[in-house]
């Protein structure tokens, strides 16, 4: 059997990948069959995460003007960083492994042990939102994470950072088609390629770069 594995950018919608609410695409009576990993509230994460480096930072100003009050709120109100980015990971397309088809479940079963392993694999990736989707055309992943930094001598200790977080990992960059990012997600790929190749299902490398679609397409 070949199949693609399809690594995309997602739009973040926490609620909708918890389905707290469900949106017309959406079969409710599969959903049962969903696997939620992990599903915190952002806001605390970040108090886990950063508190303790904003306390320390804050001590050493001397000027109040330059301490942070709220650290959640000055990355979601700047333009370095977001707050979190998600992923959405799918073998094959609704043709080839339809929730509902006889190769449904094998997708289901090679995304879950590739989730278990993501943490591990990604230790400045915290992730604070997975879920596995079972009530739509093709079993897929929503994985939500914060990237950080620790270690940094100026600023926080510990921040948040995409470019530095993918290269604490080993993902340095070097040209446009060879960032932290794009390594990050060619090396992930090949980490679901090992897995699809335990249950013989070789993966074809379409190398497509589809626009990430909204939450109803």
């Amino acid at each position: 059997m070949e199949q693609s594995i399809s690594f995309k950018i997602g739009k973040g919608s926490i609620a909708h990948n918890a389905r707290d609410f469900t949106a017309s695409n959406v079969d409710s009576n599969r959903s049962q069959y969903n696997i939620e990993y992990v599903n915190k509230d952002l806001k605390q994460t970040y108090h886990e995460l950063f508190d303790d480096a904003v306390t320390k930072y804050n001590a050493r100003q001397t000027r109040s003007d330059r301490t942070i009050p709220n650290y959640y709120e000055k990355i979601r109100m700047g333009k370095q960083e977001k707050l979190f980015h998600e992923v959405i990971v799918q073998v094959g397309n609704m043709d080839t492994m339809n929730c509902l088809g006889k190769n449904g479940e094998l997708g289901k079963v090679i995304l879950d042990e590739y989730m278990k392993g993501f943490q591990e694999r990604n230790p400045n990736l915290y992730v604070f939102s997975a879920h596995l989707h079972m009530d739509e055309q093709t079993p897929h992943l929503h994985i939500d994470f914060i990237p950080f930094t620790t270690g940094s001598k100026r600023g926080l200790e510990t921040r948040v950072s995409l470019k530095q977080a993918l290269k604490s990992q080993g993902f340095n960059g070097g040209s446009r088609s060879e960032t932290e990012w794009n390594q990050w997600v060619n090396a992930e790929k090949m980490e679901v390629a090992k897995i699809m190749n335990k249950y013989e299902v070789k993966w074809v490398n379409l190398d497509t770069h589809n626009k990430p679609l909204d939450v109803l397409n």
